[in-house]
């Protein structure tokens, strides 16, 4: 995404008019150029570097984009692809909010798959209905009314535990004899030998850190994000008209003194010259 290639495609504006819209953008906060670090492949040595083009609808300041360099940011990240340098990239989809409806969205509320006991004002709960569909399974372990409120709470501590009905119809349907003279009993004795064991949460190892140098919109001049505030490195911010921020077009302007010069030469021009 460069303003060479930009310009190929755009033919009402010049290379000029092009790198000075994409330095606007990136002292908005829209745009970043960024120089990613590839590992050597099989066969191939030698560092290689990609360069992306990061760009977010939502205008970021110049701390956020050193934040998401460091890979912290979390809120609408851009994303990159990888491949040819210079690829425009697209914004990632806003995550839902936080207040939304869950049946709205289709999301399952937190008390409806593994919850223990829920009021029976809601109606019965997954593992009451997981122990009254034994018997329409298997004749053998049909239970009463009373039975499956009796065992309600051990079939919960099951899913508690990540166990799903059709985990826990398993483990008590499995290898019955041929007769079973009290399917209560035999149901909480299975129950109980066969509790799944407490699942520990294992907090996922970081990531790698990534390798990425930004680059000056204007130059392509890789340097440290503080270093390029707007996106821009010291020099075109000076040749821009500021010394921190650019708040016009990016055009040279020139010296005065060639004013003077031409000035001076087209005076010559006119004296004729004497023989």
């Amino acid at each position: 995404m460069d303003a060479k290639t930009i310009a190929k495609a755009q033919p009402l504006y010049g290379q000029a008019a092009v790198r000075t819209t994409l330095n606007e953008l990136g002292v908005a906060g829209h745009l970043r150029r960024v120089r990613q670090s590839i590992p050597p492949g099989e066969g191939v040595s030698g560092s290689r570097w990609v360069v992306h083009t990061y760009w977010s609808r939502t205008a970021r300041d110049n701390e956020w984009w050193a934040t998401f360099l460091k890979g912290d940011a979390t809120a609408e990240t851009p994303r990159a692809t990888s491949g040819a340098p210079d690829s425009q990239e697209t914004d990632a989809q806003e995550p839902p909010e936080a207040d939304e409806d869950p049946e709205s969205s289709g999301a399952v509320p937190p008390r409806t798959a593994n919850s223990p006991c829920l009021e029976r004002s809601s109606g019965p709960s997954v593992a009451y209905d997981t122990l009254a569909r034994l018997g329409l399974q298997e004749p053998r372990l049909a239970l009463s009314a009373a039975d499956c409120a009796a065992l309600e709470q051990p079939a919960a501590d099951w899913m508690a535990r990540g166990a799903t009905p059709e985990h826990i119809t398993h483990a008590l349907v499995a290898g019955l004899p041929d007769h079973v003279h009290s399917p209560r009993a035999f149901v909480q004795r299975r129950l109980v030998d066969k509790m799944p064991p407490e699942r520990t949460v294992v907090a996922p190892a970081p990531g790698p850190r990534r390798n990425l140098l930004m680059e000056c919109t204007d130059c392509g001049v890789p340097g440290r994000p503080e270093a390029l505030p707007g996106g821009l490195c010291r020099g075109c911010r000076d040749r821009a008209g500021s010394g921190s921020e650019v708040s016009g077009p990016s055009v040279r302007r020139p010296d005065p003194t060639v004013r003077e010069l031409a000035a001076r030469v087209r005076a010559g021009m006119r004296v004729p010259q004497r023989a």
